[in-house]
């Protein structure tokens, strides 16, 4: 039985989700505030977060955020369950690590099957991405540098994934935009190259002349990695 925990200081909401989640199938756990979240996915082992943004107490992105760097609950699915409608908090919630945005007032039958998407098994854990001293862990959704781990937003995370499972292959801005953001992105493609560059100076040796992530001059970028390892 899928555990689920609720973080929401609307109590009647909170009761309702309760009663809801519990006749769907679901085990229950859950707090009205912020303090102490993280301590109680620790203990509890969730196997969702359905976290609001605005907790009297807490942000609630800052909670996502210290859920990512807990390392017992950092590949525990978060969904943002809030009030805040505009694009731009869409985009910083997700951008942060959480794996869905729905926004209040919502249908319950919608967020239960977001809940199920979110919770069903995973068949196959994929392996670890490795190149050099390089390595991406899917299932942790950690990056180490020579097993020192790197601070990658999720956003980074899911470009370096991306290029990695397609080493040697060249993609436009475009390309990289519909794949990493999605086709209803909000960005331009100057936000690639922003990110690249983030990117290099994190997992490069020497930034200004990079040999994992480089440049196709008139197409766009690739993936080449340390040429005495493979990835995995």
């Amino acid at each position: 039985m899928k555990k689920i925990a609720v973080i929401e200081d609307d109590l009647d909401l909170f009761s309702l989700l309760k009663y809801n989640l519990e006749k769907a199938g679901f085990q229950f756990t859950g707090a009205n505030k912020g303090g102490g979240v993280v301590e109680l996915c620790a203990r509890e082992r969730p196997d969702l977060v359905l976290l609001d943004i605005m907790l009297p107490d807490y942000d609630g992105l800052e909670v996502c955020k210290q859920i990512r760097r807990t390392p017992q609950v950092a590949h525990v699915p978060i969904i943002f369950l809030t009030a805040r409608a505009a694009e731009a908090d869409r985009i910083i919630g997700l951008e942060i690590g959480a794996n869905d945005y729905i926004v209040k007032p919502f249908f319950m039958r919608e967020l239960l099957a977001r809940i199920r998407v979110q919770t069903r098994p995973r068949t196959d854990a994929p392996l670890p991405l490795k190149s050099g001293g390089l390595e991406l862990d899917r299932n942790e959704c950690r990056v180490r540098l020579d097993g020192r781990e790197l601070d990658l937003t999720a956003t980074e995370f899911r470009l370096l994934e991306f290029l990695m499972t397609r080493r040697g292959a060249v993609y436009t801005r475009s390309q990289l935009l519909d794949a990493v953001w999605g086709y209803n992105h909000a960005v331009t493609e100057r936000t690639v190259d922003v990110y690249i560059l983030r990117l290099r100076q994190k997992v490069e040796p020497d930034p200004t002349a990079p040999r994992l992530i480089r440049s196709v001059r008139g197409f766009g970028y690739s993936f080449q990695g340390d040429p005495s390892s493979a990835v995995a």
